[in-house]
């Protein structure tokens, strides 16, 4: 309520002092949003609870028994997604609001608890065998179908990072269990593609309109390890790693115009940011050829006046964004 309004009116006579006196007392009064600590509240319930049962687990596995506690998982899970399918609202390719506000705790619980009770199943009967990429894959493809199909960004969140961990897990982990080959590059470019791929997939998700709302989520976790990657591939190959840092800011461009075409600062923030990290790195590898006195002194003056020019930079691309 906007109580400078009404002060304005009673000058200007529009309005006497009974009603002022109302409309101070209803702003006095009024009731107080408790949302957003409530959500809080209910989230680390959940987080809490599953981490509970994976204490209680750990604390009494010889005494309570594997088969029970498989039963217990197993049950949490199954009562969490009967809850959400007997409650969900059509399936629609926009958005779909919950029913009521029990309805994401349940499936993030149910969520949760599933991906506890295959992990578990794997640990302790080897139920996959050596081929962990199916261990994380199964997991994985529930977590995306479970996501869209009750349409919950907190569980497409939990899918996009199976997914990362599928992603290594598939490319990296025989070789270096198997093979001792620490030096393998792969997860390198596993990073770049599925960092791209994800990115992709959110600017599809607009376009196509199917579910556009998770566009933002896919984005953020595309950019991110894109990013973190071409920024490692700079410092591991040293031999070109120009054509890394030529990459990164390439990409870094094109997350800032699309920024700008979304009016969001978030991603023009993190490319700016990522850009100026790989930029020091690549200058520090330059530096570091040229170990000496002059080169520390150089290096210790970039800092200083690059970090000053970012801030400005960002400040002046805020004021566009928004004009």
């Amino acid at each position: 309520m906007n109580i400078h309004l009404f002060k304005k009116l009673y000058q200007e006579n529009l309005i006497d002092a009974t009603a002022l006196e109302k409309m101070e007392t209803a702003n006095r009064n009024r009731l107080f949003s408790l949302h957003w600590e409530i959500k809080t509240i209910l989230y680390l319930g959940v987080l809490l609870l599953s981490g509970g049962l994976g204490i209680l687990v750990y604390k009494n596995l010889d005494t309570i028994g594997h088969q029970i506690i498989i039963v217990l998982l197993a049950a949490v899970s199954i009562a969490g997604f009967t809850y959400c399918y007997k409650q969900k609202a059509p399936f629609s390719y926009d958005k779909v609001e919950s029913p009521n506000a029990f309805f994401d705790y349940a499936l993030l619980l149910g969520c949760l608890t599933f991906v506890t009770f295959i992990g578990y199943l794997q640990f302790q009967y080897g139920l996959f065998g050596s081929r962990y990429g199916l261990a994380t894959f199964v997991p994985m493809a529930v977590l995306f179908f479970s996501a869209y199909y009750f349409d919950h960004l907190g569980v497409l969140s939990l899918a996009i990072t199976n997914l990362a961990a599928w992603a290594g897990i598939t490319v990296s982990l025989r070789r270096i269990l198997y093979a001792n080959d620490f030096s393998n590059h792969t997860l390198t470019y596993t990073a770049l593609l599925l960092g791209a791929g994800l990115y992709i997939a959110g600017i599809l998700s607009e376009q196509k309109k199917i579910k556009p709302h998770f566009a933002f989520t896919y984005q953020n976790f595309g950019a991110h390890i894109f990013f973190i990657a071409a920024c490692a591939a700079i410092v591991v190959f040293e031999n070109t790693y120009m054509l890394w840092f030529l990459l990164a800011a390439g990409a870094g461009a094109l997350v800032i115009r699309h920024g700008f075409r979304l009016r969001s600062f978030y991603f023009v923030l993190i490319a700016v940011l990522y850009m100026y990290v790989a930029l020091t790195i690549t200058i520090g590898c330059v530096l570091y050829r040229f170990a000496d006195i002059d080169a520390i002194l150089l290096a210790l003056f970039y800092l200083i006046a690059s970090a000053t020019g970012i801030i400005i930079l960002l400040i002046h691309l805020n004021k566009k964004i928004k004009s």
